[in-house]
């Protein structure tokens, strides 16, 4: 468990669906979907094409710091189009090299051009947390010759 990891680990671990949302739908029913899920994003599909992501942020700077309505906009209008994606070969480093270039805090994967999950900026987190965590409990096993249990 390193920062070297493949997303492909991330996503094993990851339970529940992949979230998303027509283009056409309305803002509010993306803010309700993710309410509802306790996610912060979701994939906006046509189909089985991935276009774009629409997010918490997306919603309060395009929607609510605009005075739009949110039963009157349509997903289409304020989601991140195009995607930023990875595959899941794509390293935890590379992933949040990415996140923090371009500013997103969550990337759709995809192999093949089809979507098989989503790394959140807390997935990537909490994998290196962990991978810290395991690191310096073998550093302890180590120096202190006693393990642990």
């Amino acid at each position: 468990m390193t920062v070297n990891a493949a997303i492909r680990e991330i996503l094993a671990q990851k339970p529940g669906p992949v979230w998303s949302i027509s283009p056409e739908a309305t803002v509010l029913e993306a803010i309700q979907l993710m309410a509802d899920k306790n996610i912060g994003a979701l994939l906006v599909m046509e189909g089985d094409r991935l276009i774009g992501v629409m997010s918490e942020r997306d919603y309060a700077r395009r929607v609510l710091l605009k005075g739009r309505s949110s039963r009157d906009t349509k997903v289409r209008e304020i989601a991140s189009i195009p995607a930023l994606s990875v595959t899941p070969s794509h390293t935890v480093e590379e992933c949040m090299r990415l996140m923090t270039e371009h500013r997103v805090r969550h990337l759709p994967v995809l192999e093949e051009g089809k979507v098989v999950g989503i790394v959140s900026i807390g997935d990537l987190v909490n994998w290196v947390i962990t991978a810290q965590n395991a690191t310096i409990q073998q550093l302890q096993t180590y120096i202190t010759g006693i393990q642990p249990g």
